[in-house]
């Protein structure tokens, strides 16, 4: 028996996605995936504005700090309409660095331990050289 064949992708370019940015038609990329909310938006528990302001663009971002469950995922899976264009994914922006990948760094260790306890260490000597002279 053959496997059923998998679904072609539709791909949008960012220029395409940005035009719809109304309550009209509002589309907007999370993770690459292009979604049309449009027929969601009176039903998203956060407001119909809280899509409008992302709409034509990358929601990717405001969609993880809200923290979504897992039913919300689950839901938005249908209104999957295809993805970004693989050309334009460079064209969004990168999301700023994280404090986990801050924690792990040399530099993060150095300006966080080491400095403060060298200068503990001095502010300790020059108090104790202070109280000797009394």
């Amino acid at each position: 028996m053959a496997a059923p064949a998998e679904k072609a992708v539709t791909y949008y370019t960012l220029e395409e996605i940005q035009k719809h940015n109304s309550s009209k038609s509002t589309w907007l990329i999370i993770h690459y995936k292009v979604y049309d909310l449009t027929k969601f938006l009176e039903e998203h528990p956060g407001g119909e504005e809280v899509l409008r302001e992302q709409a034509g663009g990358d929601a990717t971002e405001n969609f993880e700090d809200v923290g979504h469950s897992t039913d919300a995922r689950e839901m938005s899976q249908s209104y999957i309409i295809g993805e970004l264009h693989p050309d334009d994914r460079s064209k969004l922006a990168k999301p700023s660095e994280t404090l986990i990948t801050t924690l792990n760094s040399n530099s993060s260790w150095w300006t966080n331990w080491l400095i403060p306890a060298i200068s503990a260490l001095v502010v300790a000597m020059m108090y104790r050289m202070y109280i000797a002279e009394d």
